[in-house]
């Protein structure tokens, strides 16, 4: 009985999330996984099918995401057989209803196998429903390929998009440059940049940090800030991307102090902080032994609402202990149980075990600074060290 409830509470709450939009959102998207996952497939049938008698259903965007929806769920024939309605229902059908059908398929879970259909939907789709691909289908069967480890395949759909006169993106691009770097094909990936030099396509942002990211990852913090000055001389503004890499690979080297110095001018330049500068800041520093700056690094994170992962939290607690400050490894501990999901209950129990069987500290131990800080309603911790 108690399944039953959970799975009639679940399609009610995927009802209302539907109903409230007129596109249904990503959000309504995971709820029909949800019920897909517990195969409950006639009551996803039940939430979608009425949905196209609704007064929104002559709207193209709102019919092809009920489409994407039931293609992530795998239910393929049914989106097969929305797309076929949507003359009847008064809507045109161009490539945003392919687009919608194929994205679903290709961000579905891996463990499904559903992406697996976007090559073979790609050719039959457009045959079938007299379906023009646009420059977002190729981007998206490129995205495919990458994803699937397959980069060579992205050059002769880059061809044949010349072919047919479709513009080639700098997102197709930057598609296939993360590809081939993750792959550890860098001279392939520095061979595709200069060709978009001479076929005039201007890299973006998000271009350029892909190429910060592998000098991040496999070079050094002066290769990283080269290409952030390339970035600059090309008018484009870093932004808290490229700076988290630049961070990270001052890290990795172990130059904390010039970590530190980009993590202070962040908001002279424009950038806030987010999860991932945290946590590899509070990692790095609690490897180095740099309690005073963890201190300050974790004020900034409950200023900002921004609680750092559990991992950090972790590294931190047993670095304190390591150092014979069970006492400060207790401190933090106290401040940040009740800020994490309640799921990382368990773990939490494991740190405080971990605390309690080290030996306490006595007062006239050494105590760590640290600022004075907030919590998320703002109120001031009235505590002079941690």
């Amino acid at each position: 009985m108690a399944h039953a409830r959970r799975h009639v509470a679940l399609l009610v709450h995927a009802r209302r999330c539907f109903s409230a939009s007129a596109v249904p959102r990503p959000a309504c998207v995971h709820e029909v996984r949800r019920l897909a996952l517990l195969r409950r497939f006639s009551d996803i049938e039940s939430l979608l099918e009425p949905l196209k008698d609704s007064k929104d259903a002559s709207s193209e965007p709102f019919l092809a995401s009920v489409a994407a929806a039931y293609a992530s769920a795998g239910m393929v024939e049914h989106a097969f057989r929305t797309l076929e309605d949507l003359p009847r229902l008064g809507s045109p059908r161009t490539a945003l209803s392919l687009n919608a059908l194929l994205s679903a398929l290709n961000h579905s879970p891996r463990r499904l196998g559903h992406h697996r259909l976007v090559p073979e939907l790609f050719s039959d789709v457009p045959r079938k429903f007299s379906i023009v691909p646009d420059a977002v289908s190729y981007g998206i069967l490129v995205k495919y390929h990458c994803l699937a480890g397959e980069s060579k395949k992205a050059f002769p759909i880059i061809k044949e998009m010349e072919e047919k006169k479709i513009e080639v993106t700098s997102v197709i691009y930057t598609t296939i440059l993360d590809s081939l770097y993750k792959d550890s094909k860098p001279q392939e990936a520095e061979t595709l940049w200069k060709e978009m030099g001479i076929k005039g396509v201007k890299p973006d942002l998000p271009a350029y940090n892909v190429r910060v990211m592998h000098k991040a990852l496999v070079g050094k913090p002066d290769e990283v800030l080269d290409l952030i000055a390339e970035m600059e001389a090309a008018g484009l503004e870093p932004d808290i991307i490229s700076y988290n890499y630049l961070i990270a690979c001052y890290c990795k080297h172990r130059k904390t102090k010039d970590a530190k110095k980009v993590y202070h001018g962040l908001e002279e330049k424009g950038c806030v902080p987010n999860s991932v500068t945290f946590m590899n800041l509070l990692s790095a520093l609690s490897k180095n032994r740099d309690f005073v700056g963890c201190m300050k690094v974790l004020a900034d994170c409950i200023k900002h609402s921004n609680i750092p992962d559990l991992g950090s939290i972790k590294l931190l607690v047993k670095e304190l202990v390591k150092a014979s400050r069970p006492r400060d490894a207790r401190r933090v501990i106290t401040r940040l149980e009740k800020k994490f999901p309640e799921d990382f209950v368990g773990d939490w129990k494991k740190l405080e075990k971990l605390v309690s069987r080290s030996k306490d500290v006595k007062k006239s131990d050494q105590k760590i600074d640290a600022p004075h800080m907030k919590d998320q309603n703002g109120s001031e911790i009235q505590s002079k060290s941690w």
